[in-house]
């Protein structure tokens, strides 16, 4: 058999998928990217070539993606991760035409064609307000997890509205907030909707577009979800694997440079760099 990876190695998370020539998805994870990029890209690949218990030398064609798209070892091509992102978004969901990618660093709105070619985007990478790793701070202040956040600001009533969306200033906003005996359910929510408000304002330079996918690992938190809906007017593409668009837009990408190789598939270099046997 032959298999195609995409790897995309974001700032905090590595995710992989592994797909056949059919386009069915065989295999993924998600790990930290932690210190070692080098050593996630590879991790990340072993995993899914466990898990699918293919033998590394079937992986015949891999596409790294995200800022460590370089750092993949394996990696035949790299191709950049707001093309990936598009590519995966339409492929789960054909109707895409509008983008949402929240990573732990940085958003970004992508207008796409009906194939799942970019056709505009706007990204916010100069600071981290708007994305995971503000979410993270609020979450660290308030005493709960990255995970739980999303499904208490749904318990809000009364939004609290911050006076700034800049990292750096969130956890004082939230304390004096907290010291005026406001409830973290309703501190939450204003969190919420101040970085849907702020990702709105991106989208709209691109125009929003019916269907919008959102992607990215903040897409499993239910109450950015909502909050994004609610400023939006309508409802959000969202999936199992929209924390993998990344990575399954890179393996589409690999496919395609296998199919067409074929039938001389055979002459790509197909050693498993990555494999510590």
């Amino acid at each position: 058999m032959q298999y195609a990876a995409g790897v995309d190695i974001g700032s905090t998370q590595t995710k992989a998928v592994l797909m056949d020539l059919s386009r069915a998805i065989v295999a993924r994870t998600v790990i930290p990217t932690g210190a070692h990029v080098i050593r996630a890209g590879r991790r990340a690949l072993e995993a899914i070539v466990a898990e699918a218990n293919v033998r590394p030398e079937e992986v015949e064609y891999v596409v790294g993606t995200g800022y460590g798209r370089y750092k993949v070892e394996a990696g035949d091509a790299q191709v950049t991760e707001i093309s990936c992102h598009a590519r995966g978004a339409q492929f789960i969901f054909p109707g895409t035409r509008t983008v949402i990618d929240m990573g732990g660093q940085d958003t970004k709105a992508i207008k796409t064609g009906p194939d799942g070619n970019v056709v505009d985007f706007c990204m916010n990478d100069k600071c981290a307000a708007g994305t995971g790793r503000f979410l993270a701070a609020a979450a660290d202040v308030v005493g709960l997890t990255l995970e739980e956040i999303g499904e208490v600001s749904l318990k809000g009533t009364k939004p609290i509205r911050l006076t700034s969306v800049c990292t750096v200033f969130v956890e004082s906003d939230i304390m004096n907030y907290l010291a005026q005996r406001k409830s973290v359910e309703d501190i939450l929510a204003g969190v919420h909707q101040a970085i849907a408000s702020r990702t709105i304002g991106l989208v709209r330079r691109v125009g929003v577009e019916d269907e919008v996918t959102f992607t990215g690992g903040v897409a499993r938190n239910i109450g950015m979800v909502r909050a994004l809906e609610e400023k939006l007017g309508t409802a959000l593409n969202v999936g199992p694997d929209s924390h993998f668009m990344g990575a399954l837009g890179a393996a589409l990408f690999a496919v395609d440079k296998l199919m067409a190789a074929s039938p001389r598939t055979s002459e790509i270099d197909a050693s498993p760099v990555w494999s510590d046997g």
